[in-house]
């Protein structure tokens, strides 16, 4: 059972999908990186890319981040996540949209800018990169946006080196099968 950490709604346990196509990020990962997040998520509009239950951008919220859009292409992931907003009562901080990555970036693009964005995608799609290359031609992440990588390769920038050029590394680490990238974003 995953629980919000710490903050406004510290203790209140989330509900997850039951099968094999979601794989929550682990209490251990989520401690880790926000450990090395935490006096830099107060105040941010936090995008949750690959949402599941939605519990990076919910833990986000309860220490403080301004707003959240969580984005899954799993209808069954949304109506988690819509269950973990209301349990957390958070209903008035945050939006939801059933949507491929790809669509949203592209919908999204000039919109609005993010301070800080999860990219956790399944690991089989390997698309961390991909993403990474979308928001930042659509714009979506502000100068100095923390962008937290979760896969299943150590190099996110695999056949994208000019993308590396972008980010400055705060924080690499392995865990068990599990690789966190968290990236600061130089801006343009």
């Amino acid at each position: 059972m995953m629980r919000i950490i710490t903050g406004s709604a510290k203790g209140v346990r989330l509900e997850t999908l039951e099968g094999e196509n979601t794989r929550p990020t682990s209490e251990r990962i989520k401690e880790a990186v926000f450990s090395a997040i935490q006096f830099e998520v107060e105040g941010c509009r936090v995008l949750d890319l690959f949402a599941g239950s939605g519990q990076m951008g919910l833990e986000a919220l309860s220490r403080g981040a301004e707003s959240c859009m969580f984005i899954d292409s799993s209808p069954e992931a949304i109506a988690i996540v819509k269950k973990n907003i209301d349990k957390a009562k958070f209903t008035d901080r945050c939006r939801y949209l059933i949507s491929d990555y790809r669509n949203y970036i592209r919908k999204a693009a000039n919109e609005r800018e993010f301070d800080l964005i999860f990219i956790d995608p399944p690991y089989a799609d390997n698309s961390v990169g991909d993403a990474l290359e979308r928001i930042i031609k659509a714009k979506l992440a502000s100068r100095g946006c923390i962008i937290v990588c979760e896969s299943g390769n150590e190099d996110i920038f695999a056949e994208r080196e000019a993308l590396a050029e972008n980010f400055e590394i705060k924080k690499s680490a392995r865990y068990s099968k599990s690789f966190i990238n968290i990236l600061t974003y130089k801006g343009e």
